[in-house]
């Protein structure tokens, strides 16, 4: 992910997907995809020309995208953040229980489930794989970067 911040330390861009190069790698019945050249041609566009770049987010668009947490989301990240300090304190059993429920409470979030996973590496890969291939939605968000030139509504 990549957050664009000017020099001003304004964020111009919220997080997204941040890649340098278009791919497709197909996993089983499922792809994922990453649309670099876009993004770098962007970037690209904004180091050139600032904040009159096509590309830099009005206040508008830029709030439109950097949604604010649910109730459920903040306590996930809460949970989570409790999972780390009770794991680094060696209290593996609160440990796992707060990291159950961050996974709970948002399960769209992958940190939560690669960081647990991250203990019992031997069965990391099956567990990606099966929470993948259970996916309805595309693994990495459709990158929203409009091209110079097109209307508002295209993306």
């Amino acid at each position: 992910m990549g957050i664009w911040v000017d020099e001003r330390g304004r964020v111009v861009r919220p997080a997204e997907p941040a890649w340098t190069a278009n791919q497709t790698l197909k996993i089983g019945d499922k792809s994922i995809v990453t649309e670099g050249e876009a993004y770098v041609a962007a970037i690209r566009d904004w180091v050139k020309n600032g904040d009159h770049s096509v590309y830099a987010l009005s206040d508008e668009e830029f709030s439109r995208r950097a949604k604010p947490r649910s109730a459920a989301e903040m306590e996930a990240e809460a949970s989570f953040k409790l999972a780390v300090w009770f794991h680094e304190n060696k209290n593996n059993e609160l440990a796992e229980k707060y990291w159950a429920r961050a996974q709970q409470l948002n399960p769209e979030d992958w940190n939560y489930h690669r960081q647990d996973w991250s203990f019992t590496p031997q069965e990391a890969g099956k567990k990606w794989l099966d929470k993948f291939q259970k996916l309805d939605h595309t693994y990495y968000p459709k990158l929203e970067i409009k091209p110079p030139g097109a209307s508002p509504e295209s993306k």
